[in-house]
């Protein structure tokens, strides 16, 4: 009864809205229109953000929920969380294991973009095995597409604030990433207290072990997705964040605002737990990386520059040698005289 409270559930709707607004508006400042061209031009992070969002995590869902044998409730809940692009905790998290930012937000930005045709398509083939279900029936993919359009205003204008004020886009940039740690904090006090204290004891099990194991296996396979195409360390991080952080402000939003909280019920907690998990989950790997990590890429940024200094040393020592064309000698005070000497070449 709680759950389905109007006062309650249309402040939700308020609260879920304005963070999904301010965390577009966030990731919209943080690209940049020269970075995005050059990305374009070796479009490598576009084509990891769509294998690793739009085929490897969907797929993984929809395993996961076949496995565990969800009722159809909880299985859209769980595509829809697969479904969605990368969030912006990745590109925090790419910043703490010194990974590549612009691969990050390249990524995380085109995954967004791209979500607009592919994820209504991997939804509308996903759930296909319950077909026969009311909850697929009324799965709004219209809806999906409508709240995804909606996004691209806010990320539209985040990329003009850039153009035209850089200063303003770093702080906002900044305001995105601690409004999206408070909303989530929010929410789930709001849903998990307000909503009913036995809201969380209504959410199976299996749901549970979804929340935790899905991060995790989107972290793997982002890794091993990185390793395939031969790229350097610091770039596999990224693509790893990447690929298992999702946009759980997104998959809420779409739960919250296309679905009846009588309907959808306690699986509206599920992008909530998913949020929990993966922040956990990539803090773990962000503390690994600080303990054992970081001094083997000390040694290789230290290398790197050793490398260039060398190659600067010598590249001068060259041109010394090759300007030698001849000597000038004083014979008096008055006159100078030049004695030609032969360069070997």
């Amino acid at each position: 009864e709680a759950f389905g409270d109007r006062s309650l559930s249309q402040g939700l709707s308020v609260l879920v809205g304005l963070g999904l607004c301010v965390t577009m508006l966030g990731l919209g400042c943080a690209v940049e229109l020269g970075q995005l061209g050059q990305q374009l031009r070796r479009p490598v992070g576009l084509l990891l953000a769509l294998l690793g969002q739009f085929v490897a995590m969907p797929l993984l869902a929809f395993l996961l929920a076949l496995i565990f044998a969800l009722d159809e409730v909880a299985a859209v809940a769980v595509l829809l969380c697969g479904c969605c692009p990368g969030g912006n905790l990745s590109n925090l998290m790419s910043v703490l294991v010194d990974g590549d930012m612009n691969l990050s937000i390249i990524m995380t930005a085109s995954s967004t973009l791209l979500a607009l045709f592919l994820m209504p398509l991997c939804l509308w083939i996903y759930s296909r095995h319950w077909i026969n279900t009311a909850v697929v029936q009324l799965l709004p993919l219209g809806a999906v597409s409508l709240t995804l359009g909606s996004t691209l205003l806010p990320i539209g204008l985040g990329v003009l604030i850039r153009y035209r004020h850089p200063r303003a886009a770093d702080l906002l940039v900044k305001i995105s990433l601690w409004s999206l740690l408070v909303t989530l904090v929010i929410l789930f006090i709001l849903t998990g207290t307000m909503l009913g204290p036995d809201l969380l004891a209504h959410i199976p099990a299996s749901v549970y072990a979804i929340a935790v194991l899905m991060p995790l296996a989107g972290y793997a396979l982002g890794y091993g997705l990185a390793t395939v195409f031969k790229m350097p360390p610091h770039c596999r991080r990224t693509v790893s964040l990447e690929t298992g952080c999702q946009n759980v402000q997104l998959c809420t939003a779409i739960l919250k605002l296309t679905f009846s909280p009588e309907l959808i019920g306690s699986m509206y907690m599920f992008p909530l737990l998913y949020a929990l998990f993966q922040s956990a989950e990539a803090g773990l790997f962000v503390l690994v990386y600080k303990m054992y990590g970081r001094d083997s890429y000390k040694q290789d940024t230290l290398g790197e520059e050793e490398d260039t200094d060398i190659s600067y040393k010598k590249l001068k020592e060259e041109e010394v040698a090759d300007t030698s064309y001849g000597t000038v000698t004083t014979e008096e005070h008055n006159s100078i005289q030049m004695e030609p000497t032969q360069t070997a070449l």
